[in-house]
């Protein structure tokens, strides 16, 4: 794929839940781009379909209509087996939860989604801790999540998410759980990791967050407005 193509292109994606005969539109024929090296935020009033459509972009759900491309491969329809192993080798996520795994130690949480790809335990280890270093967190590799603070169990998570090497970073309000001095840290976290070429989608409803972005793509009951 040449660098002129986007990494992500999204055409008239529409995501509609049905409950108790009641059809809920959260999302309206949404069409964008997200190219190589692009820093993106997604931003909007809460209920607004930033979450649905980031769990489209990352393979989590599936559009009820239109076409999804990921490094100039279709993948809206992919079977569940197919958008899991994409999943793996494509997108890096960076949740507002942390979603650390409580009995794994700091090193054993950056290193597990590798040993899912049958990594060789050689480059697991050089991935695992190259991951680490960048975020400052090589120190506590032995740790567990509750031995950590908000902050760091967060720069462990953005860890897990880089070892991948993935095309894409999928961050869902990353600051949410935080306080400010640490959502502060973080977002010069991914600002230095966009700054070394990695391409960042962020969902975000605050303002002041969304400015770090390039970009800012405004939703509004399930549309794109701006």
């Amino acid at each position: 794929m040449d660098d002129l193509s986007p990494l992500i292109h999204l055409q008239d994606v529409s995501k509609v839940f049905y409950t108790d005969e009641v059809e809920t539109h959260a999302l309206d024929r949404i069409t964008l781009n997200i190219h190589p090296g692009e820093y993106v935020a997604i931003s909007g009033p809460s209920g607004c379909g930033k979450s649905t459509l980031l769990s489209i972009l990352g393979l989590l759900d599936t559009p009820t209509a239109g076409d999804y491309t990921l490094n100039g491969y279709p993948v809206a329809q992919l079977s569940q087996a197919d958008r899991a192993r994409t999943r793996n080798r494509e997108i890096g996520f960076i949740f507002q939860s942390f979603n650390l795994i409580g009995d794994l130690t700091v090193y054993e949480n950056v290193e597990l989604p590798l040993t899912y790809r049958g990594m060789r335990p050689a480059e697991r280890r050089a991935r695992v801790e190259q991951a680490l270093e960048k975020v400052e967190m090589a120190h506590r590799a032995k740790h567990l999540p509750s031995q950590l603070s908000g902050g760091q169990q967060q720069r462990v998570a953005v860890a897990r998410a880089v070892a991948g090497q993935p095309s894409i970073l999928l961050a869902d309000e990353p600051t949410g759980n935080l306080d400010s001095k640490n959502g502060e840290a973080v977002m010069g976290l991914l600002r230095t990791l966009h700054d070394e070429g990695s391409t960042i989608c962020m969902v975000t409803h605050d303002p002041r967050y969304a400015e770090h972005a390039q970009r800012e793509i405004q939703l509004f009951d399930g549309r794109a407005v701006a």
